[in-house]
């Protein structure tokens, strides 16, 4: 394969696509994508970027059908595009029939069961009244987790119920409702395939979420047993054998207080849990996305050192032009590895970039942590 004159597009023009130009460059691999706006992340260094709506129809068959390939940054496109593209020959990460499944959160659960994959308890609901109805009529007891069904991400879509006086904040959407997890620790794992049905996982990660149910920051490898670390990843792979699909899938777990394995939720493309790989894997996991999607031999998932990764979030308070306070210090540690995104509008909670910080243990990794996010804030002048 030329892959110098291979066709492959993106839906999503994001920082996950400026990270995959990261290995495209390298490669001189012609990675197009297709977002709203060139000054979005994955513009600022990619091949091609077509100014268009991911979500449209028109825009998307008009993007896709002349590629060889093409793949996601964001579950939310039109998927009735894809169907046609992928009629049309075009192939298609993840194949439409998956992705379905995967963007609503209730197909997603349901597909575990039928494919005997652990997860929680769960029920859909359509509307919130339903919701409160099932409560008052002791068919679902707090607490619970109330997930919107389409659109959730990066904390949007999630509501904790855990007393009567929060069914007033109760999301307005068709949602699902989970048992609340007795949870001893959040893991996830990122999973590698190409279409030949070789399969390669990397070490299981500890996450540590903050207020806003957004991943605060991870370690790698996790501290965890080694039957745990054995059993998630048996898991991972079942999982990913079950959708079949080319490219990635992120993982999230929960290990609860009962020893516990249980899904929480995929994502099939690259994911933050996995963004400390550029500096600590063999191979990232932007690299082995791309090999996946082109069906070229997987790389190794060794990790090289105990690292974290931090997100880099906008201050509360704060939306405009971004200003980074504190960076000269922070350039000044060592073996801190800073990706700034380059969004050119801060908001408050916004992912405007990451670190990940290697060391020679955790002690170190924590110290060097706690500098970064009392020392670099995104601020506004």
């Amino acid at each position: 394969m030329d892959i110098t004159h291979f066709k492959i597009g993106i839906l999503g023009g994001g920082q996950l696509g400026k990270m995959l130009n990261y290995t495209a460059n390298q490669w001189d691999l012609p990675l197009v994508f297709l977002d709203k706006d060139p000054s979005f992340p994955a513009g600022l260094n990619a091949h091609t970027f077509h100014k268009g709506d991911f979500k449209s129809y028109e825009d998307v068959m008009k993007f896709g059908k002349n590629l060889d390939v093409l793949g996601i940054e964001i579950e939310h496109v039109n998927l009735e595009a894809l169907y046609d593209l992928e009629k049309k020959g075009v192939k298609v990460h993840p194949r439409p029939a998956m992705l379905e499944i995967i963007k609503d959160k209730y197909l997603q659960n349901q597909f575990f069961r039928t494919h005997d994959l652990p997860t929680i308890q769960f029920e859909k609901y359509e509307t919130k009244a339903d919701l409160i109805d099932a409560v008052q009529q002791g068919k679902l007891s707090l607490p619970f987790v109330q997930k919107s069904r389409s659109e959730g991400y990066d904390g949007r879509g999630i509501h904790i119920v855990k007393h009567h006086q929060d069914l007033d904040h109760l999301l307005e959407v068709p949602s699902i409702a989970e048992e609340l997890a007795d949870i001893k620790k959040e893991l996830a794992v990122i999973v590698a395939r190409n279409e030949s049905g070789e399969i390669l996982t990397y070490d299981p990660v500890e996450m540590v979420f903050n207020d806003q149910n957004m991943l605060d920051y991870l370690y790698a490898p996790a501290d965890i047993p080694p039957a745990i670390r054995e059993e998630i990843i048996q898991i991972a792979r079942k999982t990913m054998e079950a959708f079949k699909i080319s490219g990635l899938l992120a993982i999230e777990f929960f290990w609860t207080q009962t020893d516990e394995i249980l899904i929480n939720e995929v994502a099939p493309r690259p994911h933050n849990s996995g963004h400390h790989t550029i500096e600590n894997s063999v191979t990232s996991q932007f690299e082995q996305h791309l090999r996946g999607l082109l069906n070229l031999p997987l790389g190794s998932t060794r990790l090289i050192q105990p690292a974290a990764m931090l997100n880099i979030l906008g201050e509360p308070g704060h939306t405009g032009p971004p200003f980074y306070s504190g960076l000269e210090k922070i350039m000044n540690m060592s073996n801190v590895h800073l990706h700034l995104y380059g969004k050119p509008e801060t908001r408050p909670h916004r992912k405007m970039g990451h670190a990940t910080v290697c060391g020679n243990n955790r002690d170190e990794i924590v110290e060097k942590i706690e500098i970064l996010k009392s020392t670099l804030k995104v601020i506004t002048k």
